[in-house]
């Protein structure tokens, strides 16, 4: 495994960037829309074993990573639902690391989870591409943060959080299951 890699953030902290070009966006889109494919293909051979693997010691396995963007990406899709429908809305952050704990993310079949991954991002990528201008600059407040995000700048969060746990994912893969991972602190 290389070791100059920072294991946490393997391609790097999350990025913000509010006013992206528009092939920037389209290449978000395109990471969003290409995701559940790409990482059916990367898992699709893994043993149980392997599904327990983990990225780094103290990170989730496989398994919790692919059942964390099922989670994840639902709640994004559906803070975009409300950005659209609602003025500036205040959504409901939640405990990714306690959800990574429950049982559905525990479970070594992962099947039901890349199927909705798969479902969410065909619906997720149709409602990004038929956005305009005054959508994409639409808001919600993030309590967490004590800030408002525009939905083309969460595009961009969410392209960077696909390749992000591909990224944890190809690791545990090269680690072959020399790290032993716990909850993530």
């Amino acid at each position: 495994m290389n070791s100059t890699i920072n294991l946490r953030f393997p391609i790097g902290e999350m990025p913000s960037e509010k006013h992206p070009t528009s092939a920037q966006l389209e290449q978000w889109i395109l990471t969003i829309e290409q995701f559940s494919s790409t990482l059916q293909e990367v898992v699709k051979d893994l043993s149980v074993d392997q599904l327990n693997w983990c990225y780094r010691a103290g990170g989730w396995s496989i398994k919790q990573l692919v059942h964390h963007c099922a989670d994840s990406h639902m709640n994004s899709f559906i803070r975009f639902k409300l950005a659209l429908t609602e003025e500036a809305p205040a959504i409901r952050p939640y405990f990714e690391d306690r959800w990574a704990e429950l049982s559905d993310s525990l479970d070594d079949n992962i099947e039901d989870s890349l199927l909705l991954l798969r479902a969410l991002h065909r619906k997720w990528v149709k409602l990004l591409k038929s956005l305009n201008q005054e959508e994409l600059n639409r808001t919600f407040v993030h309590p967490e943060h004590g800030t408002s995000f525009s939905l083309v700048e969460n595009i961009g969060i969410y392209a960077w959080h696909c390749n992000h746990h591909l990224a944890h994912v190809r690791l545990a893969i090269e680690a072959e299951g020399k790290l032993r991972g716990r909850p993530y602190l």
